[in-house]
C-alpha cells in the first residue's frame, strides 16, 4: 500500500520537539496544513483521543489516537472515510546535533490506493510543510 515518509532533523532536545508535536490544539499556529483542530475528549492527548482536524483541500476528518508510547516519543493516529483508513505516524528521536521528527501517512483499506494515488503530490507537500513547520517552531 502506499507510504509516505519524511523525516527531519531539528536542533533541540527531543522532549521539546515531542512536546510541540503532541500539543495537536496549536498545530494551525506552525503548519499551513492544518486550519482548524477540535479536540472531541478533555486533557491531554493520550490513547484513544480523537481530534477532528480541518485541512485545506480536504473534507474534515476525526483522527483517533491508536498507539501512544511516551518513552519511546511515537505516537500514530487513523482516520476512516468510505472504504479507506489513513495512518499517521509521528515520532520524534534523539540524534547527536539534537532530534529526527519523522511523519508518515499509510493507506489502506478498499479504495486507499486508489485515494493514496489521487492525493499523491498533496499528501507529500502537506508532510514536507510539516516537518518544516515543526523545525522551525522547535528552532525558533
Amino acid at each position: 500500500m502506499p507510504n509516505f515518509r519524511i523525516t527531519v532533523d531539528i536542533e533541540g532536545p527531543p522532549d521539546h520537539v515531542w512536546a510541540v508535536l503532541l500539543d495537536v490544539d496549536r498545530w494551525p499556529e506552525w503548519t499551513s496544513t492544518v486550519t482548524s483542530v477540535q479536540r472531541l475528549d478533555p486533557g491531554p492527548l493520550t490513547l484513544g483521543s480523537k481530534v477532528k482536524i480541518l485541512q485545506p483541500k480536504l473534507s474534515p476528518a476525526v483522527w483517533k489516537v491508536t498507539e501512544l508510547d511516551e518513552a519511546e516519543r511515537i505516537f500514530i493516529w487513523e482516520a476512516h472515510d468510505l472504504g479507506v483508513t489513513v495512518k499517521g505516524l509521528h515520532q520524534v528521536e534523539e540524534t547527536a546535533h539534537g532530534s529526527r521528527a519523522t511523519f508518515s501517512l499509510k493507506y489502506s483499506g478498499l479504495l486507499g490506493h486508489m485515494m493514496a494515488r489521487q492525493l499523491r503530490d498533496l499528501n507529500w507537500e502537506y508532510i514536507t510543510a510539516e516537518a518544516q513547520g515543526l523545525k522551525k517552531r522547535c528552532e525558533s
